[in-house]
């Protein structure tokens, strides 16, 4: 398998197709590159690069103890641009996959960047605090990672199956193939990792990351995401942005990229070609 190290040792998988102007996408918790299917098909065939990883403990990545921070996240993008020498890369990430992006471009420069697109994303916090009063309570972050130190099978197999895909709303039609496909991603990365993720992706604060960030950046998000409320994520991500474009889903699920791959598609596909 593809892979690249880490300085500090971490072996990070990655998949690398086609050729073009590269595009790279980066996965949300507890997830793997292999989430992006519906997106790197799409894109190859467009005639773009398309490569995504497995973030360090995920998917087919080294399950080790410990660096799983934004920190590492976005040093561990970074080597994978420079390992593969990309540029004028256009970077995509969804949830955890957003927060990653934001930090690495504001961490790294824009040197090697055109473009970037955050879906469902986690800027610019979600914790409850005195400046984010519309965060989410801490104690639900507290409870993901109980429960998923009880057991994360059945924790994962309720996310899926519920609030991740809003296959939990009236007249939604679950679909069990993806729900399956959620919960092989999950169960194939490290229960650490996932552990610590959660503190992650809750509890860093972007602020002062978007506002760093110059390059044109899409900002998508579903006005039904159950995962990543909206009020307190996209609208300020958007506004934080020096070159932000808020594009708003009626009705859309976190896992948006999934469900509606093909309207998700089609507008990553216009922003790239502007």
């Amino acid at each position: 398998m593809p892979t690249i190290t880490t300085i500090d040792g971490v072996e990070i998988f990655y998949k690398d197709w086609g050729s073009g102007q590269p595009i790279v996408f980066s996965h949300g918790w507890p997830l793997s590159a292999d989430d992006w299917d519906a997106q790197m098909m799409f894109f190859v065939n467009q005639g773009f690069r398309v490569i995504a990883h497995d973030r360090r403990g995920h998917g087919r990545s080294s399950q080790v103890s410990d660096g799983h921070d934004m920190d590492h996240y976005a040093d561990d993008l970074a080597a994978l641009t420079e390992k593969l020498d990309l540029k004028n890369v256009i970077h995509v990430g969804h949830s955890t996959g957003g927060g990653e992006v934001v930090h690495y471009i504001a961490r790294h420069g824009e040197t090697r960047v055109e473009k970037a697109a955050i879906l469902s994303a986690v800027p610019p916090l979600m914790v409850k605090t005195d400046a984010n009063p519309g965060g989410l309570p801490k104690d639900v972050f507290d409870g993901f990672q109980a429960q998923l130190a009880a057991g994360r099978s059945e924790f994962y197999h309720a996310v899926a199956a519920g609030p991740f895909y809003g296959y939990n709303r009236p007249g939604a039609k679950p679909s069990d193939p993806v729900i399956r496909n959620w919960w092989r991603q999950g169960m194939m990365g490290g229960a650490k990792a996932h552990y610590d993720g959660i503190v992650a992706f809750s509890q860093t604060d972007f602020t002062e990351d978007l506002k760093k960030i110059t390059v044109p950046v899409l900002v998508m998000h579903g006005d039904d995401d159950q995962i990543v409320p909206y009020a307190d994520s996209a609208p300020l991500s958007a506004k934080l942005l020096k070159n932000g474009t808020l594009k708003t889903y009626k009705g859309f699920p976190h896992g948006m990229p999934t469900t509606h791959a093909e309207t998700i598609n089609a507008d990553l596909l216009a922003f790239f070609r502007t």
